[in-house]
C-alpha cells in the first residue's frame, strides 16, 4: 500500500498548480482522501477532503472557492487544484487515505495511509 503526491513546484502569486495523489496496492475510491499541508515550523493542517465514493467534499475555510478536490477513478488518483495561490499557501502538501468520518475528516487521526509530500512554493 503506497500513496504518492506529485505536482508541486514554484509558482508566482495568483498562479495555479494541480496536485495529484496516486495509489498502488489499493483503490482510492474505497477511502476518504484528505489533503493536508505543513509550512516550515508549523503543524500539519487540513486543507481538503473527498469522501469515499466521490461524495461530499470538505475544505479549509481559508481555501474555499480557490482549491478544488476531485477523483479520477479510471486512473486511481485524487487531484487537488490550487488556484489563486498566495505566499501563505507555501507548504509541503500531503495526501492521505483513511476511513475518516465526518467528525474526524479534518484530523490527522482520521487517516491511515500517508504519502510523501510535494513542495508548493508561492513566490515572486
Amino acid at each position: 500500500v503506497q500513496l504518492q503526491a506529485s505536482g508541486g513546484g514554484l509558482v508566482q502569486p495568483g498562479g495555479s498548480l494541480r496536485l495529484s495523489c496516486a495509489a498502488s496496492g489499493f483503490t482510492l475510491d474505497d477511502y476518504t482522501i484528505g489533503w493536508f499541508r505543513q509550512a516550515a515550523g508549523e503543524e500539519r493542517e487540513f486543507v481538503a477532503a473527498i469522501k469515499a465514493g466521490g461524495g461530499h467534499k470538505y475544505y479549509l475555510d481559508f481555501v474555499k472557492g480557490w482549491f478544488a478536490v476531485s477523483r479520477d477513478n479510471a486512473k486511481n488518483t485524487v487531484s487537488l487544484q490550487l488556484n489563486n495561490l498566495r505566499p501563505e499557501d507555501t507548504a509541503v502538501y500531503y495526501c492521505a487515505a483513511g476511513r475518516a468520518i465526518v467528525s474526524t475528516i479534518t484530523t490527522l487521526g482520521g487517516y491511515t495511509y500517508w504519502g510523501q509530500g510535494t513542495q508548493v512554493t508561492v513566490s515572486s
